[in-house]
């Protein structure tokens, strides 16, 4: 009987049909296997997975696969998205057996959970031949089968943790800038060869490090990526990787966590530089992020498929997104349509004579180009629409809240604001199901929270919005809700040696507690907590904040000159926590334009790790008509005492707490920020 049919996964949804008696992961499929003393066989995917419909279609659609996996073994799906710890202890499982990893990803393990050997896709061929020499394995060499599994599981605990060291220097930061250089594409952007994701950290580190070098190497990355195929031309938004060197043919699913990343780092290039290219893509992607990706309840999805309907209605990877000359020229007409084609380079880049979308160069005429663009958008927008997954995940959702509210504050759009905002009080209504310390669901899906326990990341990067959110807007209520969120972190969350598990000391026990310090395709969890308690810390002046935030960032100076590219967001951190940060505090009439025109040169700033407290500028009774005035009542401790100048608003840089003289004009304040 397959148990997928009650799930809320759209992921574990599309097995619900599958001939394979499918349990979702849980201990009733635990002691299924100890009662029919079998082995489990765990599949981890996610709905997006263009490999994983792949192996669906070919074996668990397959009656005769299913019969021999039912008969064989007790049948387990995971979505790896609701349940990262479980795909991160079994992906390391994968990796030190075969030294690589991906999904689908395909599990054998004892009924204690014990992976005994394991693999990624298999085609169905060579999945049924394994299949019955596992069964085979077990049934003839039980005690070898269970040893394989004990050594896996010894080996998988020597290798739990990173090396640590002491915060991050100057010297280290340069060491990693130069560990970059040395696999940096000069020609086409990136790092390394095919295939090239996106460094979304790493670019955020090399605008902070802010050295010719590091900038050369961030804009050549960003220009390349915006202008090839792994972005969406005619709609906006990035794929999830591009499969050759040159950005030009992606994998063509969308993931939250990519757009939300990308977003917030092209606008900090744009705030830097004034990129024309970084203004279009951040409010393009921000759009897309508005028109595809929002959720009734006012959150955002997780992803788009890769894969959707095809003209001859087959199912095929990228089929919504690419183009024929023919198919431009029956939208376009003959000379629109060799002009597009000349734009956007419709060479055939991709299979059966199509081609991904690019655009090299701007086009010479704007006017036409926005008329073709807008034109080729209408039709595509009739083709069948690559699949949504539509569950809301905490952790993404918290670095869509901080990448929106920086782009409505930097570029005036109320509607990213108000977007922000509104997922914020979803995540802070649905998600969270205590306070004080705050506890955190992972996954909601339409308007229902899921019963998945909240992983650091999910608290960290709730935090890191909720602090975002409230640097643009000063609402309180998010400044108090990250330090809930961050207090749990804290209590929750911390390894032996100043660093954090990936799952809470109360969660599910696992035969490994997840621990991964480096950055992958989102922030490492410890590194995303240590930009947040960083952050709280310099609102608050707590020390503990502050020297949990330090200790965290040990794992970068043992990471900084071999591994700077799975560091970045540690970097990103490190340059913040050795600037200070800067802190602003400021204080005036929120509908004054003057306090706006502070509090937008505080915003425009690229000072790295920058964070900014707005307090309303009213004294006390027994303080009017002082000029200077202290004790302003206000619940963030930044603001305190600190009160306009002479009836004027006024803006107070500080540096841990320790604040110069007040100013009153954005030019003294962009002069205070520059020192």
């Amino acid at each position: 009987m397959n148990r997928l049919g009650g799930e809320t996964s759209p992921y574990l949804l599309q097995h619900a049909d599958n001939p394979v008696d499918w349990f979702p992961w849980g201990e009733e499929a635990f002691a299924e296997a100890r009662g029919r003393d079998v082995p489990l066989l765990i599949s981890v995917g996610y709905s997006a997975c263009h490999w994983c419909h792949v192996m669906a279609h070919e074996s668990f659609e397959d009656e005769a696969t299913a019969r021999l996996m039912n008969e064989l073994f007790v049948n387990v799906k995971v979505d790896r998205e609701e349940r990262p710890d479980v795909d991160a202890v079994y992906m390391g499982a994968v990796q030190a057996m075969t030294g690589q990893g991906g999904w689908p990803m395909t599990v054998f393990a004892t009924p204690d959970g014990h992976p005994f050997y394991a693999g990624t896709y298999f085609p169905r061929p060579h999945f049924q031949r394994l299949l019955h020499a596992v069964s085979q394995a077990w049934g003839q060499d039980r005690e070898g089968v269970l040893a394989q599994g004990e050594k896996v599981v010894e080996a998988l605990a020597e290798r739990t943790g990173a090396p640590s060291g002491p915060l991050p220097t100057a010297e280290t930061l340069d060491l990693a800038v130069r560990n970059l250089a040395e696999s940096f594409d000069e020609r086409r952007g990136g790092f390394g060869g095919a295939p090239k994701f996106p460094p979304s950290m790493v670019l955020e580190f090399l605008l902070r490090h802010g050295t010719r070098e590091a900038a050369a190497m961030a804009e050549t990355t960003m220009e390349a990526m915006a202008r090839g195929g792994m972005y969406d031309q005619l709609g906006g938004g990035f794929a999830r990787y591009s499969v050759d060197v040159g950005w030009v043919v992606p994998h063509f699913e969308k993931m939250l966590y990519d757009n939300t990343l990308l977003l917030r780092v092209y606008a900090h290039w744009w705030r830097a530089t004034g990129s024309v290219l970084a203004k279009r893509v951040v409010l393009e992607t921000a759009e897309w992020l508005l028109r595809e990706m929002r959720t009734p309840e006012g959150a955002f999805a997780s992803a788009l498929d890769a894969d959707s309907e095809g003209p001859d209605g087959a199912h095929g990877e990228g089929v919504f997104y690419v183009w024929t000359p023919d198919q431009l020229r029956e939208v376009l007409g003959e000379d629109d349509a060799a002009w597009a084609a000349s734009v956007f380079e419709v060479t055939g880049t991709f299979e059966h004579g199509t081609s991904v979308l690019q655009l090299l160069a701007d086009p010479d005429d704007p006017a036409r180009f926005d008329r073709v663009r807008t034109a080729l958008r209408a039709v595509r927008d009739q083709r069948p629409r690559p699949g949504r997954d539509d569950k809301v995940v905490a952790s993404w959702n918290g670095l869509a809240i901080a990448a929106l509210a920086e782009a409505g504050a930097l570029f005036d759009r109320p509607d990213l604001l108000q977007a922000a905002r509104e997922a914020a009080v979803l995540l802070d209504d649905l998600h969270t199901v205590s306070r004080g310390p705050a506890r955190l669901l992972r996954t909601s899906r339409d308007g229902r929270a899921g019963a998945n326990a909240g992983m650091l990341e999910d608290y960290a990067n709730t935090a890191e919005g909720f602090l975002a959110l409230y640097g643009v807007t000063g609402e309180s209520r998010w400044f108090h809700r990250a330090g809930d969120l961050l207090e749990t972190v804290l209590t929750r969350f911390p390894d032996e040696s100043g660093g954090f598990y990936d799952a809470p000391d109360d969660g599910e026990r696992l035969f490994q507690r997840p621990q991964d310090p480096t950055d992958n395709a989102t922030p490492s969890g410890q590194f995303a907590a240590a930009g947040a308690l960083l952050s709280y810390a310099a609102l608050t002046g707590s020390a503990r904040h502050r020297e949990a935030a330090e200790a965290a960032l040990g794992t970068v100076s043992a990471l900084a000159e071999r591994y700077a590219r799975f560091a970045g967001w540690g970097l990103a951190v490190a340059e913040a926590a050795l600037r200070g940060p800067a802190e602003v505090a400021i204080v005036g009439p929120a509908d004054d334009a003057r306090t706006r025109a502070l509090h937008r040169a505080a915003l425009m700033s690229g000072t790295p790790g920058l964070v900014v407290a707005l307090g309303t500028g009213q004294v006390s009774a027994g303080e009017a008509g002082t000029g200077h005035a202290g004790g302003v009542p206000v619940d963030v401790p930044l603001l305190e005492g600190r009160g306009m100048v002479d009836g004027s608003p006024a803006a107070y840089v500080c540096r841990r707490f320790t604040c110069r003289a007040p100013v009153t004009t954005p030019a003294e304040l962009r002069a205070e920020l520059a020192q």
